[in-house]
């Protein structure tokens, strides 16, 4: 759902009636995660997906079907590949979403919208169909997950703060990676000590820092801010902002992904600095130099999709070059429809 926030909120403040659709179950190899969602608005216009290939149209209407009955129901939906390990199956509850049936959602929406946690909670299934649809809303944590329970079936929706980037240095390159980072859903920082190149209209949708590298990342770190989801770039090639900088980064317990820009040359100098500094070969090996994948890269938009590539890679723990695609679907189908 965060990704149409703002999309549902338009909707909400219309008074007008749209449609909800989540994913609230998959088995097999779904191509969507749980929790993904899809509105209909007014206006028949689709944000968000559930389905994907031949499935999208059904479940427009089963979505468009919600907004214009007020009717509440899951559905089951199946894609078939000819390869019975790959098969998928997802449960899919469709609602209607207005400022009537949702009047808690602009909380949501603000919370999300600060980084805050919150949770969702909906009933998707009740022996009293009158409770089926029924929101309510938590910041305590939790997974996003269906919860069985004797008399009803709850999905739980947690919207946890987004993962951070912080981008050390500037510049073209860190202007190109904040627009992959943020299509990513990272929340970016940009940090740099020269205030004449740290302009916050440079970098549309970051945050921007004027201080010293290395000051702003003991800061981050004392104030608990730095977590095992948390990405560092390093972006300037200057020793003396990078080496005082990579030494703080380096002696942090937690982080997602380290790393550092520039060429064989500069790598090999900053390699040979850091050694000097006392770190051994299994720390250093924390640290992504130069940054991003080798795909042969030249402009800054170009390395930007490198190293986002290389993000998503230390995300996910995987090291290969080649994404393993999905084989190819064969047959799609409706497996059931549940209504409510």
């Amino acid at each position: 759902m965060r990704d149409i926030v703002d999309d549902l909120l338009r909707v909400w403040h219309s008074g007008r009636t749209g449609g909800l659709a989540t994913i609230v179950r998959t088995m097999g190899s779904a191509s969507l995660p749980v929790g993904s969602a899809m509105l209909v608005d007014p206006d028949g216009g689709v944000y968000g997906a559930v389905t994907d290939g031949g499935l999208e149209e059904i479940a427009y209407e089963a979505v468009l079907q919600a907004a214009r009955t007020g009717r509440r129901a899951m559905h089951r939906y199946g894609a078939a590949t000819g390869d019975s390990d790959r098969d998928a199956t997802m449960d899919v509850f469709t609602e209607p979403f207005s400022r009537r049936h949702f009047p808690e959602f602009p909380l949501v929406a603000a919370e999300i919208a600060a980084h805050r946690r919150i949770t969702v909670f909906t009933v998707v299934w009740h022996s009293d169909a009158d409770l089926i649809g029924q929101h309510l809303v938590t910041d305590k944590k939790h997974g996003t997950e269906l919860l069985a329970l004797p008399d009803s079936d709850v999905f739980v929706a947690s919207f946890a703060p987004p993962p951070r980037l912080i981008i050390f240095g500037a510049n073209s390159f860190a202007a190109a990676l904040t627009v992959q980072a943020r299509l990513l859903g990272y929340r970016v920082t940009i940090c740099d000590s020269r205030e004449n190149f740290a302009k916050p209209e440079k970098f549309p949708g970051a945050e921007v820092v004027v201080d010293w590298p290395h000051r702003y990342l003991n800061t981050l770190s004392a104030a608990g801010e730095i977590d095992g989801g948390t990405g560092i770039v390093v972006t300037s090639h200057d020793p003396k902002f990078e080496i005082p900088l990579l030494t703080v980064a380096l002696r942090l317990p937690e982080l997602g992904y380290l790393g550092a820009m520039g060429s064989r040359t500069v790598h090999t100098q900053r390699m040979e600095d850091l050694r000097a500094g006392g770190f051994t070969e299994a720390t250093l090996a924390r640290l992504h130099s130069p940054a991003g994948l080798d795909l042969g890269a030249r402009t800054a938009t170009e390395m930007a999709v490198a190293i986002a590539a290389e993000l998503i890679a230390a995300r996910t723990e995987q090291s290969g070059r080649h994404a393993q695609h999905a084989a190819p679907q064969s047959a799609l189908k409706t497996v059931v429809g549940m209504s409510n």
